[in-house]
């Protein structure tokens, strides 16, 4: 069994060279700054900053010999107010204040998200545009358009709230449209693939990788996009994604290689997991 589920995932990445551990194909990755997958140090790499504004060519302290700059003063940002004006972006108060408009008890009621609760998943807010007859009057009013995902139909539900009178205005309600996911759908996709018995194969490649079983999803980074499917795609069961919420996943050890998960689509609708060609 575990030579078969090796076959699930190909390929690890890792720092600078490729080298073969178990089922793991370790390929080269150069982040900026960086010669090795390590994140520790967030990113950055060689001399740090303050001491290289400090020097001047040749290694030569600051200008007409006045040692090192002094060093930088970050201020703090100014108090978010609870309202914005005009076209700026929405604060911490409008964004909460607009999700609780948006999601009404009709909506919650009659609606679902990725984990199955009651209530729609949560997908975003944004400033919406100004009429055009408003777009030069500096006393529009500020609208934010609420978009949700509804498990329970796939549909995407946007609706459009106006800031100043505190009402919905507008209801949008479109099938067979995948916006990005979430933090939340990227976190149950990998559940649901760890569940899995397919999951062995991540399983197995993460001990490959780091000698370590992998018992938490706190070990590792996950990225992921939607997946919609093409003609022909087999398993057929993937024919439904494009109306149905897919996503593949892009695992990384934390401070280690990337896992090739890519074979991999989670059908978050019907919270089944398949592999490309199986």
């Amino acid at each position: 069994m575990r030579k078969m589920m090796r076959r699930h995932l190909g390929k690890v990445v890792a720092g600078a060279g490729i080298a073969v551990a178990g089922t793991a194909v370790m390929v080269a990755v150069t982040l900026p700054g960086t010669a090795g997958a390590d994140d520790s140090d967030g990113g950055t790499g060689g001399q740090p900053a303050g001491q290289a504004a400090g020097q001047g060519a040749g290694g030569e302290q600051g200008a007409a010999g006045q040692g090192a700059v002094a060093p930088g003063v970050v201020e703090e940002a100014p108090v978010q107010g609870e309202r914005g004006k005009g076209r700026d972006p929405l604060t911490d108060d409008e964004l909460e204040r607009v999700r609780q408009i948006a999601l009404d008890q009709k909506l919650r009621a009659s609606s679902e998200g990725v984990d199955g609760e009651r209530g729609p998943e949560s997908l975003a807010i944004d400033l919406a545009e100004p009429d055009a007859a408003q777009l030069d009057d500096p006393n529009a009013p500020r609208r934010a358009d609420v978009t949700f995902y509804d498990y329970r139909d796939d549909t995407v539900v946007t609706k459009t709230v106006n800031l100043d009178t505190g009402k919905v205005e507008k209801t949008g309600t479109q099938s067979g449209v995948q916006p990005p996911l979430t933090r939340a759908e990227t976190l149950e996709a990998a559940e649901l693939l760890l569940a899995d018995p397919l999951g062995a194969g991540l399983k197995a490649d993460y001990k490959d990788a780091t000698g370590k079983q992998l018992t938490s999803l706190d070990q590792l980074k996950l990225t992921s996009m939607v997946f919609r499917s093409s003609p022909g795609v087999q398993p057929a069961a993937l024919g439904k994604c494009g109306e149905n919420r897919c996503a593949r996943l892009f695992p990384k050890v934390v401070n280690g290689p990337w896992i090739d998960a890519r074979s991999f689509v989670i059908d978050l609708s019907d919270r089944k997991v398949s592999r490309l060609g199986g």
